[in-house]
């Protein structure tokens, strides 16, 4: 059975659902995995409104579209950062409250917890999000980093998200960070040291998307190798790169659609990662959960872009063989 193919709202966040739900319909994907900012999932509504979870879901079966995860990047991003005016925009008024820092990532955490709780409510069993850094400016160590620096940024990590996976825990719900710049964990090596912070506990997975690996030099396929068993989500995203030998691969403060860039997101199949192989390690390892579209390209109409990549994971998608493809040269399985 072919794994569902669904869209992630949070690139659409400035249509209201019910608008978005007949787009998503006709462009062929099978469900959506929505974004808890616009009107797609309101974390608050759900909790304190008994109907809400109940209408929300009537409305997507009555669109015949599936949701098997909420994303929570944007609150997520603010349990860890260094709180600034950048966060203000992405953050609900109460949680962004008065932006004294320490407040607001106080207020994120509790909002995380909130969404593991309202998404038992609405019947998801995965919350897909952020973490934010306290130690990401540190990337380049200069000034130079100590190591005891980088140690305290992840017990820092540790210490906030252990209360929010115990509420996870209690609810039945799955954390998958999405491995991604500006997270705890942006890499593999840095993947592996996020698991170990929160002590390998198994609410804590991945949303493995391919293409923040992909510009960055990592494979993506090794990343589905090295955690088989946390690989809780799965985006397909597309980017390319484009070093021309006056890039550079920091992008040089240019933003996303600028061609002087050294790198960009593309549309599903017009960039660098081998989904094809992608496809084939998700197999091996197991994942039958859902490949969501995470669509963003600078250079494309997204109507356009949205069908176009349902149409290609569709056409990419495969089950795995269930039996060696020599088998009827062995006798002994003939037998059978």
């Amino acid at each position: 059975m072919a794994r569902p193919v669904t869209l992630v709202t949070g690139q659409w966040a400035d249509l209201a659902l019910t608008d978005l739900a007949h787009k998503a319909k006709n462009f062929g994907f099978d469900g959506l995995e929505l974004a808890c900012w616009g009107d797609h999932f309101e974390v608050r509504k759900a909790l304190e409104d008994d109907d809400y979870c109940g209408k929300k879901r009537q409305f997507l079966e009555k669109m015949n579209l599936q949701c098997l995860a909420i994303s929570a990047h944007l609150v997520g991003q603010a349990v860890c950062d260094v709180i600034d005016q950048r966060h203000q925009p992405l953050l609900p008024d109460y949680v962004w409250g008065d932006g004294n820092p320490a407040g607001v990532n106080k207020r994120a955490a509790e909002e995380l917890k909130n969404t593991a709780r309202a998404a038992k409510r609405f019947g998801v069993e995965v919350v897909n999000g952020f973490t934010g850094s306290s130690i990401w400016p540190y990337l380049y160590s200069f000034p130079p980093v100590s190591p005891a620096m980088i140690d305290e940024g992840f017990k820092l990590f540790a210490d906030r998200f252990h209360p929010i996976l115990d509420v996870f825990g209690e609810c039945g719900i799955r954390f998958a960070l999405e491995v991604h710049p500006t997270e705890i964990a942006f890499d593999l090596y840095s993947a592996e040291r996020a698991l170990e912070a929160l002590d390998h506990r198994e609410e804590f997975g991945f949303n493995f998307d391919p293409s923040h690996l992909h510009w960055q030099g990592v494979d993506p396929v090794e990343f589905i190798r090295r955690f088989p068993d946390r690989i809780y989500h799965v985006h397909m995203k597309d980017a390319i790169v484009t070093l021309d030998g006056k890039s550079g691969i920091l992008a040089s403060h240019l933003n996303f659609g600028d061609p002087r860039r050294g790198w960009d997101f593309r549309s599903l199949g017009r960039g660098g990662v081998n989904f094809e192989e992608i496809i084939r390690a998700l197999n091996q390892a197991g994942y039958q959960g859902p490949l969501s579209v995470e669509w963003e390209d600078s250079g494309m109409d997204r109507d356009h872009g949205a069908k176009e990549a349902c149409e290609f994971v569709r056409r990419l998608d495969f089950e795995p063989n269930v039996r060696a493809f020599d088998a009827a040269f062995d006798k002994e399985e003939q037998k059978g």
